[in-house]
């Protein structure tokens, strides 16, 4: 099998799911009769007053007891890639997840369609990431429908991205929008706005790598942002319905709007047959074979 293959495509898929920040996941347009509050949610905002950050933690902790919702997404990385995700995650317990991606635009999605597949089914089981791909990638992987992305072998990708991806595929609950604010301390009310037919509370903040400490701020790096502009919308239950995140990488602009809905539904993710499965630490063995 060519180099090439494994530095245009299997790589990739490894790293759609990541780009889609497991924290986003929608359909592109606006979808919802939303009433935008009076000033903008960009730049920078004053300093959180103790009710925003009360409401945040309440919101957290009753999006954490959820234990699961069916997501949907949208996400653009410049042009490097675009997409739209679709399908249900459960973090009660071990993170599960069954999900649809769809590549809809940018430099990796050229590069998947020109490998024959311009969609991938995902699922996620406590111990690794499964990407299935088309038929004719298969014909690639010895007729071989699924990829197996372990998650300690992503770990020891080189240059710390393999150990950032593994944290967001092992944590699947949508709380790091909410611990950005939260850690950042720069949020504020916005006010009361209609999604989707649902009554919610809009906040707002700006987040940067120099206003976080510890693992955060590690993970922002890691993951090339410089500046994020970090908006969430609330029902009534304290429940996460919408959140939009609009930033600066280090490779260009990326923006992502994810909604939420059907709160602790149940998930479950079959594992693939062992015997239409390719591994994608055996993969990486046969470059350059």
């Amino acid at each position: 099998m060519k180099d090439g293959i494994f530095r245009r495509g299997i790589l990739p898929v490894a790293v759609v799911f990541a780009l889609c920040p497991l924290t986003a996941c929608s359909h592109f347009g606006d979808g919802d009769s939303s009433r935008r509050s009076a000033g903008p949610s960009g730049g920078r905002a004053a300093p959180a007053d103790p009710r925003s950050l009360a409401a945040l933690r309440a919101v957290e902790k009753a999006t954490a007891k959820a234990g699961s919702a069916r997501v949907e997404s949208t996400t653009s990385m410049g042009g490097m890639l675009a997409l739209e995700t679709g399908g249900l995650l459960g973090w009660a317990g071990d993170s599960v997840g069954t999900l649809r991606i769809t590549y809809t635009g940018g430099q990796l999605a050229e590069t998947m369609r020109a490998l024959g597949s311009t969609s991938m089914e995902a699922r996620l089981l406590p111990d690794a990431y499964y990407a299935k791909v088309g038929d004719a990638f298969a014909r690639r992987l010895h007729g071989r429908h699924w990829i197996r992305y372990a998650y300690d072998d992503l770990a020891s990708l080189p240059g710390g991205s393999g150990a950032y991806l593994t944290d967001q595929l092992r944590n699947t609950a949508p709380l790091q929008p909410l611990r950005l604010l939260l850690a950042s301390g720069d949020v504020r009310r916005v006010g009361e706005e209609t999604v989707r037919g649902r009554r919610t509370t809009h906040y707002s903040g700006t987040v940067t790598p120099a206003s976080l400490t510890g693992a955060l701020k590690e993970q922002l790096e890691q993951a090339g942002v410089t500046e994020e502009t970090v908006d969430i919308w609330v029902d009534d239950h304290d429940l996460l319905v919408k959140r939009a995140e609009r930033g600066e990488l280090s490779s260009g602009r990326m923006s992502s709007t994810a909604y939420y809905r059907d709160y602790g539904v149940k998930v479950t993710a079959p594992r693939p047959p062992e015997s239409d499965t390719a591994d994608f630490k055996d993969l990486l063995g046969t470059r350059g074979s």
